[in-house]
């Protein structure tokens, strides 16, 4: 089951296409039509394509799926809802929102209350425990 959960994010169609969920239409058939050129001419940088899963293998059947998934209004927006996710590394997309400047990263927080929270007592107020 879980393969089966990373297998549809990884062939979602704006992944497979290398697009954002807000691309438009045009974008979309340009993209899909500029992807199938480049695959005809077995170009190394159509082959594989970023997802936040790991990279996915591009084909020719796969961006004209997803070409006609796109087309779809129903299944373009169940497509949009899971392509929110940024295709990059998480460590790419943490230093381009740094501007590059990363360094090192800071250990992440133990579990329990995060002490920056305006009430880090809130949740036990509300009846919650802590482990």
């Amino acid at each position: 089951m879980k393969d089966a959960a990373l297998g549809r994010i990884r062939d979602n169609p704006f992944y497979v296409l290398g697009l954002r969920p807000s691309a438009s239409r045009a974008e979309i058939e340009r993209e899909g039509q500029k992807l199938l050129g480049m695959l005809e001419l077995k170009l190394a940088s159509a082959a594989t394509y970023p997802t936040p899963v790991g990279p996915g293998a591009r084909t020719a059947d796969k961006v004209r799926q997803a070409m006609a998934a796109l087309r779809d209004p129903e299944r373009r927006l169940a497509h949009e809802v899971w392509a929110r996710l940024d295709p990059r590394p998480a460590r790419a997309a943490l230093e381009d929102e740094l501007d590059g400047d990363l360094g090192e990263l800071p250990p992440p927080e133990p579990p329990g209350e995060d002490p920056r929270a305006p009430w880090p007592e809130a949740l036990s107020a509300l009846g919650w425990r802590s482990r």
